[in-house]
């Protein structure tokens, strides 16, 4: 009650004093709820411009359950390429390069489509070269999931969230398991020269020095570069190992 009168006698002497000839200081309030109106309205313009882009990525989706390609007979379904597509999208987005237009939707569209179509590949492949995933490994990588969040309750929220059900995380945390194995033995990125390491280095140093930035000494980046190269390589041979076995794929598109 205490707070509420407060706010009442404050509220009165504000009008008095205005009353009394504060002009001064009822200019400047015009000018400060003018520049705060204008803040208001190019928020509330933002937002509405973020909710049109959402509609424009959203009606790029497909229906769920539809079937959006057949590799080796093996469908590729709505919700699986939609889930691919948001990452597309974001990526080109992060780029600064939108993803609604006409012929960028086509080269989202064709993204999409091949990310989805090479990985099902090459999880064919080593499916068919044997490797497996154990239920203790699946249990050990669901239990680092599940350390995320703070509490089991909230791990659940989260997985109804997003659609999936135990079985089906427990699937797909199996065939992260089989994926990673047979890259690790079957398409090696190998070791990274020291000659590789000073070369991308010094392009990078280049250009630190071009903005005008402070570039770190060799040693304190080497770790950073030297993953990143692999990681680059690494994405080099597995294209090359799709393209290998699309050769002797049946691939048919439905989108």
């Amino acid at each position: 009650m205490k707070k509420i009168m407060f706010s009442l006698i404050t509220g009165l002497m504000a009008v008095v004093l205005a009353a009394c000839g504060g002009n001064e200081e009822s200019k400047e309030a015009k000018t400060e709820d003018k520049a705060k109106t204008a803040e208001t309205d190019q928020q509330k313009e933002q937002q509405k411009q973020m909710e049109e882009m959402q509609k424009k990525l959203e009606k790029q989706q497909v229906d769920e359950k539809k079937t959006v390609a057949l590799v080796n007979d093996e469908e590729i379904l709505g919700k699986d390429y939609n889930s691919v597509l948001q990452a597309t999208q974001g990526q080109m987005q992060q780029m600064g390069q939108d993803p609604t237009s006409k012929e960028a939707a086509e080269q989202v569209k064709k993204q999409t489509l091949d990310s989805l179509v090479g990985q099902t590949l090459l999880m064919q492949e080593a499916e068919k070269k044997g490797y497996k995933a154990s239920d203790e490994d699946v249990k050990k990588q669901l239990d680092e999931t599940k350390k995320q969040f703070k509490t089991e309750k909230e791990f659940e929220a989260a997985l109804k969230k997003s659609g999936m059900d135990m079985k089906t995380l427990e699937s797909q945390i199996a065939d992260d398991i089989k994926f990673r194995q047979y890259i690790e033995k079957e398409v090696p990125a190998g070791e990274i020269s020291d000659e590789e390491i000073q070369k991308t280095y010094d392009q990078y140093a280049e250009q630190g020095k071009a903005a005008k930035q402070e570039v770190p000494k060799l040693e304190e980046v080497k770790p950073q570069i030297e993953q990143s190269l692999k990681q680059q390589k690494q994405q080099e041979l597995l294209a090359q190992k799709v393209e290998e076995l699309k050769k002797n794929a049946k691939i048919d598109l439905k989108i």
